[in-house]
């Protein structure tokens, strides 16, 4: 029987993570077991840790004193795991019946092998289902989101999520939403886990298209669903969220690209974008947002001269 472990990394997500755990507890296990349930905290202050007396699951709670990122937290959940199967998942989903057995069995497929990373539907509050699946960015996609063009020309520049496609079919994708991020551990430590200098952001897109050139693929599942509120705890602090979405992309931007291409991706989003965003943001009357494109941008310079000798690291 298979076996499968799943990795929560949670942050002030408060009756969220209760909630996904208890889903957990009550989603379907036909066909595995788990190994283990690994919550990795990393420095939480809002007792999200606290209740978790009503689960029988194999529950392990490891406690960061401080935020050590997303991706650092998921390798650590990870460390020393022996489940044939890894499971990332979100505090902020919930697993339905068919969550986990559904996906399982296509993996264990003879004719999907090759299939390395496995996401399926999601559902959001309203019962909509949401736009999970991307492809991979290149610098076009960038440049046209950072001048507004996406917005302004969205059936001439292609975005990176794949907002036109409905999501209510099987099909092989470049990349799932890391809410749900089903992979199999021999990959997760042929790939050596997710590359740590993305603190949050692009950690799943670096480690899809990793895995891409080593020959597996990322597939969709729309006959399995799963609750994902979304947004999750980021939804505190949009500025700070900003911050280090606008960080990932300049890493992955040096880590993916030539770097002539990385350049201009970097003199782009410093120089043109926050004057786009606060375009957009004006135009709209979100004055707040408006605040916090500032605040987030602030951040950015400040901390610049530490991501360039990130990103120029080999």
């Amino acid at each position: 029987m298979n076996v499968v472990d799943i990795v929560i990394v949670n942050w002030n997500a408060g009756s969220l993570l209760r909630d996904c755990v208890r889903s957990i507890k009550e989603a379907g296990q036909a066909g595995f077991e788990f190994g283990q349930v690994v919550i990795v905290d990393n420095g939480s202050t809002d007792g999200s840790l606290d209740g978790f007396e009503f689960t029988d699951l194999p529950l392990k709670i490891v406690k960061n004193t401080d935020n050590k990122g997303f991706a650092a937290a998921c390798n650590q959940g990870a460390q020393g795991s022996r489940a044939d199967y890894l499971l990332f998942l979100n505090p902020d989903t919930r697993l339905f019946a068919d969550s986990l057995s559904v996906p399982l069995a296509f993996m264990e497929a003879a004719q999907n092998q090759s299939v390395g990373i496995c996401g399926i539907q999601l559902i959001d509050e309203l019962a909509e289902v949401s736009r999970s699946c991307a492809r991979f960015p290149t610098p076009r996609m960038f440049l046209s989101k950072i001048f507004g063009l996406d917005r302004l020309f969205p059936g001439f520049f292609q975005s990176h999520f794949m907002e036109e496609w409905g999501h209510r079919e099987n099909r092989e994708v470049d990349q799932v939403i890391g809410a749900f991020f089903l992979v199999r551990r021999r990959l997760f430590e042929q790939l050596d886990g997710f590359d740590e200098r993305f603190f949050v952001y692009f950690e799943e897109v670096d480690f899809s298209l990793r895995a891409k050139k080593s020959g597996w693929a990322s597939y969709y599942l729309a006959d399995a669903q799963a609750y994902h509120k979304g947004g999750g705890t980021s939804e505190q602090v949009k500025a700070k969220r900003l911050f280090y979405s606008l960080r990932s992309r300049i890493l992955y931007g040096y880590k993916h690209f030539t770097p002539t291409q990385a350049t201009l991706l970097l003199v782009s989003t410093l120089c043109f974008e926050p004057l786009t965003r606060l375009t957009f943001n004006l135009l709209q009357g979100a004055f707040k947002s408006a605040s916090e494109t500032i605040s987030g941008y602030l951040m950015l310079y400040r901390a610049l001269p530490g991501i360039m000798i990130v990103a120029l690291k080999r």
